[in-house]
């Protein structure tokens, strides 16, 4: 398969489509291939606005790609669409591929729509804070798939999980792909099968766009490596569990055998993430460094919540997603386990990371505050104590922005390579499982 020729179809984009418009591109695909694309409602969000699947292709086996399952993520959208036409303009990759290919392009349409304030500024690390939406885990329609074991269980499916797991249920898929992208950390993938072939193959695709590889620490807890930035998926029971949520779509998909891949890439570049060398301090020191920023993080945003808390008055989305993400925050920190290895040098990536890691917790959770207090502010409650946290909290934004931008001077990522990394992310599964079988 030439994967340099798919790459190099991907077309550049210098912003973020809206839910609007890339609904309307799936239209146009639709209307243009009557006979190649498919597209059905497949439910509808929880604001009633309807999801489409669309299905393009008549091989003997079903995939199902999944994009925007976080509302802040918009790049599988691009790749979704970057998808269809490669598909409806290349019959000899249909063939070769042997998939009906069933394409979500936008799992969480009611979220995205709260992020696209930042989407015409992609590259903005500020826009994208002070514009910032994401719900917290047990909201997300990517981590409350039903989930029963290990003395847990979770049946809270929101509405546009349902839709998922009803297309799944219909069409019994033999891969699943689920397309997430980042901050500041490097390109990494997720497996739900320790196969070491594929991951060294998804593992080369990145730095054919001048993206590294993610070599700090995994994004989930407990995540092992099947190959450096390859990882094996943890299983649902052992992450939801943590978080109070459900289970990933990657659990859904054991149900049908099917080979299940997350890919993951990075909004900005920096080389640090894929530095192993020695930074000059223990592993422990690392951690225990932001750890420390951690509860510094929860403090402040604990005591602004107290402070308005008498006066909240707008039951909206930014206040939930604050007030959950916030519990959330406090019910890892304790359980904080015991360091492994805490005096062994600790790589630079991985005190970039965790550094970056602070970054993300503090600029995405304070813009989301600030964006509460914003909506009682716009629904006529301008009461004392939120106009105060208001000035205290955005001021405390200024400077936590000025030390984000300060410590991550590389720039952002052009969005076609982005969305070229996926798109043959998702091709080389769909060829390795069709030659595989």
């Amino acid at each position: 398969m030439n994967v340099a020729a798919y790459m190099n179809r991907v077309p550049r984009h210098a912003a973020f489509p809206s839910v609007d418009a890339l609904q309307a591109e799936l239209e146009e695909l639709a209307a243009a291939h009557p006979d190649l694309v498919r597209l059905r409602r497949v439910g509808v969000s929880r604001l009633g606005e309807p999801l489409h699947a669309a299905t393009v292709g008549d091989g003997p086996a079903d995939a199902v790609v999944i994009a925007g399952p976080h509302p802040n993520e918009p790049v599988g959208g691009l790749t979704a669409i970057a998808l269809i036409k490669l598909l409806c303009g290349d019959p000899e990759l249909r063939a070769e591929l042997g998939f009906r290919w069933h394409v979500v392009t936008c799992a969480d349409p009611d979220g995205a729509r709260l992020n696209e304030g930042w989407y015409a500024t992609p590259g903005d690390r500020r826009a994208y804070a002070r514009h910032f939406y994401r719900p917290d885990l047990a909201d997300q329609v990517e981590w409350t798939f039903p989930l029963t074991g290990a003395g847990y269980s979770f049946d809270r499916p929101l509405p546009e999980t349902q839709a998922l797991m009803r297309l799944m249920d219909e069409v019994r898929p033999s891969l699943v792909c689920s397309l997430h992208n980042g901050e500041y950390q490097g390109a990494f993938f997720y497996l739900n099968r320790p196969d070491a072939t594929l991951a060294e193959r998804l593992a080369e695709l990145p730095g054919r766009e001048g993206l590294p590889l993610h070599h700090g620490e995994p994004e989930l807890p407990g995540a092992e490596a099947i190959v450096p930035a390859v990882y094996l998926t943890p299983p649902g029971a052992q992450v939801g569990k943590v978080f109070g949520a459900g289970a990933s779509s990657a659990d859904y998909a054991a149900r049908f055998g099917a080979l299940h891949l997350v890919t993951e890439v990075p909004a900005w570049a920096d080389e640090r993430v894929a530095d192993k060398s020695p930074c000059g301090r223990t592993y422990g020191q690392v951690l225990a460094e932001g750890a420390a920023a951690r509860r510094e993080l929860i403090d402040t945003m604990t005591a602004g919540m107290r402070a308005v808390a008498g006066d909240l008055s707008v039951r909206s989305p930014f206040r939930r997603s604050t007030e959950g993400t916030l519990e959330t925050f406090r019910r890892l920190g304790e359980r904080e386990e015991a360091v492994p290895d805490p005096d062994r040098p600790a790589t630079v990536a991985e005190e970039f990371g965790n550094r970056q890691n602070v970054h993300m917790m503090r600029l995405r959770l304070l813009g989301t505050f600030l964006r509460m207090l914003d909506a009682e502010i716009a629904a006529g409650n301008p009461a004392a104590a939120i106009r105060e946290q208001r000035l205290l909290l955005t001021e405390r934004f200024e400077a936590w922005c000025g030390q984000a931008e300060a410590d991550s001077p590389g720039p952002p990522i052009e969005l076609r390579k982005l969305a070229a990394v996926q798109l043959v992310a998702v091709l080389t599964a769909a060829h390795h499982h069709r030659t595989a079988r």
